[in-house]
């Protein structure tokens, strides 16, 4: 793989603005308050990403769920992605029947180099809060991709939460043309201080 061109591993997620990604029990239909995005930002989005890393927690939510869930929350990028779609858990034997998935038992330095073998340029994403913890934990997080919505849930999933405080800088490279107000933007780790 020397001299190959990579795609970036980017932590992306829709927050609350109070700063949840999933409600309790990984709700999610708070999803359809959200602003409009112009016609065609979801699909270049979504046309980034080679492999989706989420955990198993979501995934037993959105199969919990799916009959609640409208086509926005029950698919990645509301249907307009197509990719491999790795589930970390340590029960993978559980999942087999899923060809809609990749079930593994490993940790995420592991993870995030499977999926850079298969995406090549393309980006691996990780929608996982803890699964990206993790990911910052080793340094793997090249971008962060943030959308809002305008709507305040009080409990649930927390975008980052790490007891007793760990701090990441970040600096803004882009705001989604297309996404504006849902305050879609882009950050790389700011690389100058030590966090």
């Amino acid at each position: 793989m020397v001299g190959e061109i990579m795609g970036k591993v980017a932590w992306g997620f829709t927050s609350s603005i109070d700063g949840f990604i999933a409600g309790l029990d990984h709700e999610m239909s708070w999803l359809s308050v959200g602003e409009p995005m112009a016609d065609g930002a979801m699909e270049r989005m979504a046309g980034d990403v080679g492999v989706i890393i989420s955990g198993r927690r979501g995934y037993d939510a959105a199969l919990a769920q799916r009959d609640e869930r409208d086509e926005m929350t029950s698919q990645a990028y509301g249907g307009a992605w197509s990719g491999t779609e790795f589930i970390l858990t340590h029960r993978p034997e559980e999942l087999a029947d899923d060809d809609t998935v990749v079930a593994m038992d490993c940790d995420i330095v592991e993870a995030i180099r499977r999926a850079q073998e298969i995406t090549g340029e393309k980006d691996v994403q990780i929608i996982s809060a803890d699964i990206a913890r993790q990911a910052l934990e080793h340094d793997l997080i090249d971008e962060l991709q943030v959308f809002v919505v305008p709507v305040f849930l009080g409990d649930g999933i927390r975008i980052f939460d790490v007891p007793g405080g760990r701090r990441y800088d970040w600096e803004l490279v882009e705001i989604y043309e297309g996404a504006e107000r849902s305050f879609g933007r882009r950050y790389r780790p700011r690389r100058d201080r030590e966090s």
